[in-house]
C-alpha cells in the first residue's frame, strides 16, 4: 500500500496506538520500533465500528486520520 494514501479501514470499539514515527512494520497502526527516536505512538479511542482513513505520511495536523498532507509534498 502507498504511504501516499490514507489507510482506510474498519475500526473496532476501543483503544488503538497510531504509529507518528513511521517505522511500524504494521503501519498506521504502532509496533514498537520508536525506541529510542524521540516519538510516541498516539493513543485514541474508537466509540463504535466506524471506517476511518488513517494517515500514513505522519505530516497529519489530525493524527491518527488522513488530513491530505500527503498531497501538499513539494
Amino acid at each position: 500500500m502507498s504511504k501516499d494514501l490514507p489507510f482506510v479501514t474498519e475500526l473496532e470499539p476501543g483503544t488503538c496506538f497510531w504509529c507518528s514515527c513511521g517505522k511500524s512494520g504494521k503501519g498506521p497502526f504502532c509496533d514498537g520500533p520508536h525506541a529510542g527516536t524521540g516519538f510516541q505512538p498516539v493513543e485514541f479511542s474508537v466509540a463504535g465500528k466506524a471506517k476511518a482513513g488513517l494517515c500514513q505520511y505522519q505530516r497529519t495536523k489530525k493524527a491518527p486520520y488522513c488530513d491530505g498532507a500527503h498531497s501538499r509534498v513539494d
